[in-house]
């Protein structure tokens, strides 16, 4: 298959372009920097040593004689995305190509609108060159768990029946996003259905849990073929950053009461939801839509974990509580349907 895959220098992109590289697909990677240009801006960076993604082609091309090709633009850019789809025409669009940081979406109304700038149209502009282009193609989209927030009720995947009044109809689930970034996702999700219904295109939305974990077997070839791990304020996931604050001799910083509950995920499992979503594409318009995570653990689960696997290697961690910054549940029930 002729695979697409839209974020491709990032954290899961580039794993994936490898992995589907490896399996004889004919992949190619769409990116436009914009998570390294971030990272500059907040004075951040990986743990991991990031080659630029030239040197990561040629990497992957000296390692295996698989070809990776890129095209380097912004999907926010019309004439852009147009001229990809144009030219490659792929039969499967994995879409990663989004900024993925509830915290920067928030910093000011410039990081708000730039997350809705680049998630939201960058999307739009997906949809229309399928439509002009591959109407026939598969779209694999990324969304998150957080579309839905913390409701006191079980959350289904994507749909719920409705009774209402003596009549019943099959809606999609209601959201309550916690951030501007998770906004984005819904304001996606929404023009994705709407795609689908009105113009036939075929797609599933992967609502994905919190993502953790840098090995592959294609990134573990050669270190010039490593993935990100962040820990910074900004893009670090809690467990990444437990992880490196116990190293670094920091006790572990737990925001609020820690009982924030959510769903988690290895990396190597996002990666097999995808290659199973896109190996098994819809059979009608409707808007496929999974919940992606394989455990759910509070914040503070995670902190206990970090400080107990220090603790067998001889690292003493302490666990701090601070006041948490995000106006967000602390206690809630959590119990989301999911796919396995």
């Amino acid at each position: 298959m002729r695979v697409l895959i839209l974020g491709g220098d990032g954290y899961l992109g580039w794993p994936t372009a490898m992995y589907f590289s490896n399996r004889g697909h004919e992949v190619a990677v769409v990116d436009n920097f914009l998570r390294r240009k971030m990272h500059m801006e907040r004075g951040t960076d990986s743990l991991t040593p990031i080659a630029s993604l030239h040197q990561r082609i040629q990497a992957w091309k000296e390692v295996t004689g698989k070809t990776i090709t890129s095209y380097i633009g912004d999907l926010s850019q019309w004439e852009f995305t147009n001229q990809v789809f144009a030219e490659f025409r792929p039969d499967a669009i994995v879409h990663y190509g989004e900024i993925p940081s509830a915290p920067y979406s928030m910093i000011s109304v410039q990081h708000a609108v730039q997350t809705h700038q680049n998630n939201v149209i960058g999307t739009l502009h997906v949809l229309f060159a399928m439509r002009d282009h591959v109407p026939n193609a598969h779209l694999i989209k990324l969304g998150t768990m957080g579309e839905y927030g913390t409701p006191n009720i079980d959350i289904e995947e994507g749909w719920i029946e409705i009774e209402h009044n003596g009549r019943k109809d099959l809606l999609p689930f209601p959201k309550q996003p916690g951030s501007f970034y998770h906004l984005t996702k819904v304001h996606d999700s929404h023009n994705i259905m709407f795609a689908c219904r009105v113009w036939g295109l075929k797609a599933t939305d992967l609502n994905q849990g919190v993502v953790y974990g840098i090995e592959t077997d294609e990134v573990n070839i050669d270190d010039r073929l490593l993935t990100r791990f962040d820990y910074d304020e900004s893009f670090g996931t809690a467990l990444n950053r437990f992880c490196v604050q116990a190293v670094a001799g920091i006790p572990l910083t737990l925001f609020g009461k820690g009982d924030q509950t959510r769903g988690y995920l290895n990396i190597r499992d996002t990666i097999q939801c995808v290659e199973l979503a896109m190996l098994n594409p819809p059979k009608d318009n409707r808007m496929r839509v999974f919940n992606q995570f394989t455990e759910s653990f509070s914040v503070r689960d995670l902190a206990y974990i970090v400080r107990d696997a220090a603790a067998k290697i001889g690292i003493e961690v302490e666990i701090a509580h601070y006041e948490n910054p995000r106006v967000e549940m602390e206690e809630h029930y959590y119990n989301p349907t999911h796919t396995n």
